[in-house]
């Protein structure tokens, strides 16, 4: 499960920095706004993948509501996931990416 969960993780760590820092301007600066309407969805299904597997990991692994908050925050916030997943992987070693 925390091997999914980091997956899933820095998957929609990438897709956010790529909606903000590739979508984003082919919208504003090109005039390009399919680059947001795809990528925004894209990221938008991550993002609820996401928060359903960060559930499940909750449950099963008897993470705090501190916690769980902490990582919901933290994924809207660019760069902050892959600094949490350097953190998953030194507490569940066996977790593969």
């Amino acid at each position: 499960m925390i091997s999914l969960y980091r997956k899933i993780a820095v998957t929609e760590g990438i897709s956010y920095l790529i909606l903000l820092g590739i979508a984003m301007p082919l919208k504003y600066f090109f005039s390009f706004p399919h680059a947001v309407k795809y990528f925004g969805w894209i990221h938008g299904v991550l993002f609820l993948v996401f928060a359903v597997v960060l559930i499940a990991a909750a449950i099963k692994y008897r993470w705090t509501l501190k916690r769980i908050a902490i990582y919901m925050i933290a994924s809207v916030l660019p760069i902050i996931p892959f600094i949490l997943d350097k953190q998953l992987k030194e507490e569940y070693p066996d977790s593969k990416l």
